[in-house]
């Protein structure tokens, strides 16, 4: 068997980018669907010269385009949306795509993140989870065959400040603690979700199935990563703990949209959501075990990018 033809829609983002760039060098026909927009923007269009000349196919349409959709979706065999949170209700449109198009072997939706059916937080993170298990649902109802990919938090995200609310960098004098600092949480570099991604497209044992990323050396809590770093340093961090009670009494006062970094923060390191349940025992497969093959960056190793 052959490769399977991939179309990735959300090339121009950055984990769109590095997904292409993965189906590449896994040697997989890749081709992207582009808004003709994209094409004037300079920091787009320059990511969709890199990604053309390396080998993938330019198809201009969009989701909004139900022609242009359906005509890129009858060149493939798999599907990847890597649209932006914002825009995840957008998928309702692909949906019916996919259905029409009638050859499309698997669908990759636009989760990305913590699995949306296991978060602890749904009544107050102002529906950014629910609104990707609502996709889930139709992908499922449909009967599509899919893959919804968990990978929890990227590493970009965070992990530059050590998850302090107001530092850009990580760090050098006194840190703060959200709750009692030892529940666990996972990040995973964006370059390395993609390849985990791929990896998994024509695997038979991911189909109708979540792929969860949890790879050893990326899962920490927040008393450890501040362990790793001061290690790093060689220096004890003065320690300020903010318990639960206070950090909800925070995120209650801040206005959303400034609150979600809070909401996030709390869903992980007091709520546990992304470390709380068995990956097997919930149905899922885990990724690491899958592919033991795939190099990945440590957090370890990304902190030292940024002593």
């Amino acid at each position: 068997m052959g490769k399977s033809r991939i179309l990735i829609i959300g090339v121009t983002g950055k984990l769109g980018y590095h997904l292409a760039i993965a189906s590449l060098d896994f040697s997989h026909p890749t081709f992207a669907l582009v808004r003709d927009s994209a094409f004037s923007d300079p920091r787009k269009s320059h990511k969709l010269h890199s990604l053309s000349t390396a080998g993938a196919t330019l198809l201009k349409g969009s989701l909004q385009d139900e022609a242009s959709l359906v005509e890129a979706l009858k060149q493939v065999d798999v599907v990847i949306c890597a649209v932006s949170s914002n825009q995840v209700l957008d998928q309702k449109l692909l949906i019916p795509a996919i259905k029409q198009a009638g050859c499309i072997k698997r669908f990759i939706p636009s989760e990305f993140g913590l699995d949306p059916d296991k978060v602890q937080i749904s009544d107050m993170d102002y529906n950014f989870y629910s609104r990707k298990a609502e996709i889930r649902r139709l992908v499922e109802a449909e009967g599509i065959p899919y893959t919804c990919i968990s990978c929890n938090f990227f590493m970009s995200f965070l992990i530059p400040s050590l998850v302090q609310l107001d530092l850009e960098t990580p760090p050098r004098d006194k840190v703060t603690i959200f709750g009692d600092g030892n529940t666990k949480g996972v990040f995973v570099k964006e370059s390395d979700v993609a390849a985990f991604t791929i990896s998994a497209v024509d695997d038979p044992r991911t189909l109708n199935k979540v792929l969860y990323l949890r790879p050893p050396g990326n899962v920490y809590s927040l008393s450890e990563l501040i362990e790793i770093w001061e290690t790093k340093i060689g220096k004890k961090l003065e320690k300020i703990y903010v318990p639960e009670e206070e950090l909800l009494r925070k995120i209650k006062e801040t206005p959303y949209p400034d609150n979600l970094k809070m909401i996030f923060i709390y869903s992980a390191f007091i709520k546990g959501d992304q470390t709380y349940f068995d990956i097997e025992s919930s149905g899922g497969v885990d990724g690491t075990k899958l592919y033991p093959q795939l190099k990945y960056t440590t957090i370890s190793e990304y902190l030292d990018t940024l002593l």
